[in-house]
């Protein structure tokens, strides 16, 4: 791939780029500079359209995919205003704020800010449970120029006034979807009451429903609408399949899977922590180099987790859904979907792990019987069914009323039907394992 036409962000898909450059948006040499230094000279369509409205001082309203560059539009123009201004912050106050729902983003976000201020004087903290409170707010001592947080950790700061709103002039709010999700609303709105109301405020989210759309109409104030449309077929380099399996029987398959060397690095899903932790102990004692990551964990645990699974030395991470979007590791070749997603659109976050900057990748779902409904709102997301490796469960309602594409598969996934010659496929009569073919 040419470096120089990378766009600025782990993309899970190959996203289009746009005919202009960084330069042309107006962005300030010290940006520019930083941003040669990482070889990005091409913005992402999300960047294009979302940075000059904000450098123009408008509120803005975004609507993403995970994976297309949303921290890049709204860091770039947010470190342009807070350079030119010549105000300092004072002890415990901010001149910025961007909230995260996920320690794991709200890290991503902070690392991504480092190297675009790169050439600038921009100091960050960051804010969030499972670290150290005291670190933070020995941070917050000299004031930041950007907070970057969670919702919760950054309302204990407000509470004991160890975290000063008073002189934010920049309010975002990234994946405010899972914020509202993970139920944040309420300390959404006492941030956003604490902030001055003569912000200038952005708010992303990667869909729309209607509480988002009550959130952003009360928040934003004549905003721009800057809307990437989702790209036909969510995943066109993911090798998808379907296993109808009972609960008891999922942890024996996916044992055996984990046999064969192909599954070389693998993020598996399940609904609860409790779940997770379970499993991972099973496997570990299965002599498996495994880890666990969910909403218990400390920060430094989580930080080894990832750290592990990003060198190697774990090869396989257990995770819930709050750590869908917050991982950020590449080439991993598996996603197992160990229990299925309460909603359709984790799905696609979880998948979306894999086959990120323009790679293949593969996705399994183990379903139980119970699970079939889950199942059906998924294959409506993804525009049809899912293939199904093995005899498909005597269920004529399984897939009635779905909706097809003319091959019969997923939009821009493998060709369907009830069954599929891709995917795992135990040896006949030993319950073996076989091989896993990734989609051309």
């Amino acid at each position: 791939m040419d470096t120089a036409r990378t766009p600025l962000a782990a993309l899970e898909l190959p996203i289009p780029v746009t005919q202009t450059t960084f330069a042309a948006l107006g962005l300030a040499e010290p940006l520019l500079h930083a941003l040669a230094a990482q070889k990005f000279e091409i913005p992402t369509p999300i960047q294009a359209d979302a940075i000059p409205p904000l450098l123009a001082g408008k509120d803005l309203l975004g609507i993403a995919q995970t994976g297309t560059g949303k921290t890049a539009a709204f860091a770039l123009p947010m470190l342009q205003h807070l350079s030119a201004e010549a105000a300092r912050p004072m002890a415990f106050a901010t001149r910025a704020l961007i909230l995260a729902p996920t320690r794991e983003l709200a890290l991503q976000i902070s690392e991504s800010i480092r190297l675009m201020a790169s050439h600038t004087r921009i100091r960050q903290v960051v804010i969030i449970g499972g670290a150290s409170r005291f670190r933070q707010t020995e941070a917050m001592r000299r004031g930041a120029d950007i907070v970057i947080g969670t919702p919760g950790r950054v309302c204990d700061l407000m509470a004991t006034r160890e975290l000063n709103l008073s002189m934010a002039r920049y309010f975002v709010l990234d994946e405010a979807d899972r914020m509202l999700d993970l139920g944040f609303i309420n300390d959404i709105r006492r941030i956003a009451a604490a902030v001055p109301k003569t912000r200038q405020t952005a708010l992303f989210s990667a869909t729309m429903p209607v509480e988002v759309l009550k959130l952003a109409d009360g928040m934003l104030h004549n905003p721009v609408r800057v809307e990437i449309a989702r790209a036909e077929g969510t995943t066109p380099k993911i090798d998808q399949s379907v296993h109808h399996i009972s609960q008891s029987a999922k942890q024996g398959l996916l044992k055996e899977m984990l046999e064969d060397p192909a599954f070389s690095r693998v993020i598996v899903f399940t609904r609860t922590k409790h779940g997770a932790n379970r499993l991972a102990e099973n496997l570990e004692a299965s002599g498996l180099r495994v880890n666990a990551l969910h909403g218990n964990k400390s920060q430094s645990q989580r930080e080894k987790a990832l750290d592990q699974f990003r060198s190697g030395r774990a090869r396989i991470l257990i995770a819930t859904d709050i750590a869908a979007r917050g991982i950020d590791v590449t080439a991993i070749s598996h996603v197992i979907n160990f229990d299925l997603p309460v909603e359709a659109e984790s799905y696609v976050h979880r998948i979306g792990r894999t086959a990120r900057a323009g790679t293949t990748g593969i996705a399994i779902s183990f379903c139980d019987p119970s699970e079939r409904g889950q199942l059906r709102q998924i294959e409506r997301q993804m525009g049809g069914p899912i293939p199904v490796v093995g005899n498909a469960p005597p269920d004529n309602e399984l897939h009635r009323q779905q909706p097809r594409k003319p091959n019969g598969g997923p939009k821009g996934g493998p060709g369907g039907g009830r069954s599929s010659s891709q995917g795992f496929r135990p040896r006949q009569g030993s319950g073996g394992r076989g091989g896993m073919r990734s989609a051309a």
